[in-house]
């Protein structure tokens, strides 16, 4: 009964919505866009900064818009901004019957969904097809057989239908009828092509990533563009992501990287802030100025065969604070994005975490700061700095404080006393400058004056430090 009657409600507002690019721009929302001061970073089409604080939710549970409102509205309490949609996903999908036939009942679906982001000022990342076979493969999950011409699509297999002529003009009418419905919609953060598009059983991402792109642009030319790859975790992936990075029209540089013991590259065996920090330093080291997000990120058992089964031990979420700010403070435009919405964050209650670093970041614009990514030698903190034109932010992280220890081994993280910071000469802080100690653990500011070298408060796990001048 919620269901139908939501549906009802927003099948006016979805209907109006094809007829907004005739209202006037007071009357809308601004839009995302890379901001033009600094493009590194995001801002909003009235030049305030937009930082996309927020998570994977790739689709409803069990009772379908009700709990996704119901999440929207956790996050959005503790001050989140920011989700990413599957279209894809069965509930939402509007090609699920035929190829080419798409549905008004699920596309009344999407209608409501954008209804909800507006009520609760959460913009959506829309990613529009995950299929990965067309049912050669294993994963019944990734096949999509009713594109094959034997079930009247135009493909006859999964390179067909990425490179055959058939295939592309198929998939461009879909976008086109997207556009149609929601082109003008600025509560879309913008749009994703694919998931993950080179886990395709067949090496179509290149090519076909360089037709679409445009294609987006073309379509939605006030939203965002973007593609996926898949998870960053062996020495091939490298050359891969650098060809996506450079690729004209791909306006994010997106990486995924997740806690894999089954990982080849050992470094995603390690502290989730080490590898969360490296994979957005490594995507700056191609020297693009881009925005840069660590898309997808969390925890999974070996080569991603299931959610990580230490989830359970994380009730104070270690691993959710890590891929928050460890990428953000490495540089990137934004948190990191947890991918297990649902058995992780929700499941364990760990949406006050988007609060601490909402926290962190407020009245915070980015593309005025030029901030220059550091990192300061300690012999106990791992030290990521954000040096700027008016303020310094400094993230220090335990270093004996990890997944494992922690959660593995069952050590209960150090107090850690008397710690000391040397803050570079070289920055040339005036002897005004205020000082500022969070504790996003216990949620608590401290104020305190510039010395050399800096005290820090007693703090477990991580600390945040904010210089102002």
């Amino acid at each position: 009964m919620i269901l139908r009657s939501t549906l009802a409600t927003t099948a006016v507002w979805g209907i109006l919505g094809i007829w907004c690019h005739h209202l006037a721009a007071e009357e809308r929302l601004p839009h995302v866009r890379v901001s033009p001061r600094d493009p590194r970073y995001f801002e909003l089409t009235d030049g305030k900064p937009y930082i996309p604080i927020g998570l994977n939710m790739i689709g409803p549970p069990g009772n379908g818009l009700e709990g996704m409102e119901a999440w929207f509205q956790k996050l959005s309490a503790q001050g989140g901004n920011y989700v990413r949609i599957w279209l894809s996903n069965p509930f939402f999908d509007i090609e699920h019957e035929r190829s080419g036939v798409f549905d008004e009942e699920r596309a009344k679906r999407i209608d409501a969904l954008l209804a909800l982001a507006k009520k609760y000022g959460i913009r959506l990342k829309l990613c529009t097809e995950h299929f990965r076979h067309l049912g050669e493969g294993t994963q019944s999950w990734a096949a999509k057989p009713q594109h094959l011409i034997q079930n009247g699509g135009p493909a006859k297999d999964t390179a067909d239908f990425f490179l055959g002529e058939a295939g592309r003009t198929q998939y461009k009418r879909k976008l086109a009828w997207y556009a149609a419905r929601y082109d003008c919609d600025p509560i879309i953060f913008g749009w994703e092509l694919w998931n993950e598009m080179d886990a395709v059983r067949a090496n179509v991402w290149e090519p076909w990533t360089a037709e679409m792109l445009p294609e987006l642009h073309r379509l939605f030319p006030l939203n965002l563009a973007m593609q996926s790859l898949g998870s960053y975790d062996h020495e091939n992936k490298r050359e891969r992501y650098r060809r996506l990075c450079e690729m004209p029209g791909n306006d994010v540089l997106q990486v995924h990287r997740y806690l894999d013991l089954g990982a080849r590259w050992e470094i995603c065996h390690g502290p989730v802030a080490v590898f969360a920090a490296e994979a957005v330093k490594d995507l700056r080291s191609f020297g693009i100025k881009k925005p840069i997000l660590l898309a997808e990120s969390g925890a999974v058992e070996p080569n991603h065969s299931g959610p990580f089964k230490l989830y359970a031990k994380d009730k104070d979420g270690i691993i959710l604070h890590d891929v928050l700010f460890a990428p953000f403070f490495a540089g990137a435009a934004g948190p990191g994005h947890i991918w297990h919405w649902d058995v992780y964050v929700d499941r364990n209650n760990l949406w006050w975490h988007f609060a601490r670093f909402a926290a962190v970041v407020r009245d915070l614009d980015p593309p005025a700061e030029n901030f220059q990514p550091i990192e300061l030698e300690h012999p106990r903190l791992y030290v990521y700095v954000l040096r700027g034109n008016h303020k310094t932010l400094i993230w220090c992280r335990d270093k004996e404080n990890t997944w494992w220890t922690e959660l593995a081994e069952d050590k209960p993280p150090e107090r850690i006393h008397d710690a000391e910071l040397e803050i570079p000469l070289s920055w040339n802080l005036p002897e005004a400058a205020t000082v500022r100690f969070y504790d996003p653990w216990a949620d608590t500011w401290a104020d305190s004056k510039l010395k050399r070298p800096l005290p820090l408060p007693e703090f477990r796990r991580s600390l945040i430090i904010r210089l102002q001048y």
